[in-house]
C-alpha cells in the first residue's frame, strides 16, 4: 500500500489508545486502523464506540460493500454522529450494478442460482420471481427441488425441511409465467472426499449409495440454450462442488457460457465470484460483486443498513 500511494502508511493497532496521534496528524499523513471487528463493541453497534469512531473524522466514506449488510458501529452507528456521510466509488458501483440488473434490465432476464442450501435463498427466490423470466436451479439446492418433485436423490444433500417451500416456489413461478429449469442429469459419486466411482446419470436413475455432486452434460446443454436467449443474467451459486477438480466441470462450463454471451451479466456471492475467477472468466463478466451476504440481501430486495443512512442527492 505504501508503494501504491507513494507515501508511508501509519498502522494503528488500537485507535482508542492512539487517538491523539490521529487527531494531531500532519497534513497528508494516512493512517490504517487494525480490523475493528476485534472490538466486541463493533458488532454490537455500541453507541459510545460509534462516537469514538466518528470523533476521528469530518467526513465518513463507506466503501465496504461486503460488510454493509451488517448493522455494526462502523457501518451504521457512526453515521449518527458524522455530519457528512457518503458512499465510496466501490459501494456506488455495486448498488448501480444491482439496480441495473433488477430495475433497469434488458429482457429477458435469467437467474442462475445454485449452492448448497435452499433455506438461505428462499427469500431471494420469492422476491425475484416477479422480476425475472427464467430461473435455472443447479448445485446441491436442486436436489431438494428434485426430491420435492418425486425423484429419489439417494445420498445427495437434501434439505427435507424445505420440500414444501420448494414446491411452493415452483408453483409461484408457474403462476407468474416464469420458466424454471432443473438439471435433467447429474454427476454422481460413491464418496465425495475420496471418490472411487463416478458416473453421469439421468436424475431419475441415481444409484444406491451415490450422491449428486455436479450437473451433467445434458444439463449444461439445456442451461446453455436458456442462458444464450437471455439479455440480463444474474448468477448466484455454483452448479456443484467446484472446489474439487473432478466435480468442477458443470460450474466452469456455466461460467464460460455466461461470459460468452452479449448479455449484461452480474455475479453475486463469494463462492460464485471465486468460481468465475477459477474458470478464467473474471474479466469477461459484466460485473462481479465483492460481497457475498450483501449481494444476497440486495437480491432479496432488502435495503443494506450501511447504505440506508448515507447522504442522498434528491433527484
Amino acid at each position: 500500500m505504501d508503494r501504491l500511494l507513494d507515501r508511508k502508511i501509519i498502522f494503528i493497532e488500537n485507535f482508542i489508545e492512539e487517538k491523539p496521534k490521529i487527531l494531531n496528524a500532519k497534513n497528508g499523513e494516512i493512517f490504517l486502523l487494525e480490523n475493528i471487528r476485534f472490538f466486541q463493541e463493533e458488532t454490537k453497534n455500541d453507541r459510545a464506540f460509534s462516537q469514538e469512531l466518528a470523533s476521528l473524522c469530518d467526513i465518513y466514506v463507506n466503501d465496504a460493500f461486503g460488510t454493509s449488510h451488517r448493522a455494526h458501529a462502523s457501518t451504521v452507528g457512526i453515521t449518527e454522529f458524522v455530519e457528512h456521510k457518503v458512499a465510496g466509488f466501490l459501494l456506488k458501483r455495486e448498488i448501480d450494478a444491482f439496480a441495473k440488473a433488477l430495475f433497469q434490465p434488458l429482457s429477458p432476464i435469467c437467474l442462475v442460482i445454485g449452492g448448497a442450501k435452499v433455506g438461505s435463498k428462499i427469500t431471494l427466490l420469492n422476491n425475484i420471481i416477479p422480476k425475472v423470466h427464467k430461473i435455472i436451479i443447479g448445485g446441491a439446492m436442486s436436489n431438494t427441488f428434485l426430491k420435492a418433485l418425486g425423484y429419489d436423490m439417494k445420498n445427495s444433500l437434501i434439505e427435507n425441511e424445505y420440500l414444501s417451500e420448494a414446491l411452493t416456489i415452483l408453483d409461484t413461478a408457474k403462476k407468474a409465467g416464469v420458466n424454471v429449469y432443473l438439471p435433467p442429469d447429474v454427476v454422481i459419486t460413491d464418496n465425495i472426499e475420496q471418490p472411487v466411482n463416478t458416473a453421469i446419470v439421468p436424475v431419475q436413475d441415481l444409484m444406491n449409495g451415490y450422491s449428486a455432486v455436479d450437473i451433467g452434460p445434458a444439463s449444461v446443454k439445456l442451461f446453455e440454450e436458456v442462458i444464450g436467449l437471455s439479455n440480463t443474467i444474474i448468477w448466484n451459486g455454483p452448479m456443484g462442488i467446484f472446489e474439487i477438480d473432478r466435480f468442477s466441470k458443470g460450474t466452469f462450463r456455466i461460467a464460460h457460457v455466461i461470459a460468452d454471451t452479449y448479455a449484461y451479466s452480474i455475479v453475486g456471492g463469494g463462492d460464485t465470484a471465486n468460481a468465475a475467477e477459477k474458470a478464467g472468466e473474471k474479466e469477461n463478466i459484466s460485473f462481479i460483486s465483492t460481497g457475498g451476504g450483501a449481494s444476497l440481501e440486495l437480491l432479496e430486495g432488502k435495503v443494506l443498513p450501511g447504505f440506508e443512512n448515507l447522504d442522498k442527492i434528491d433527484s
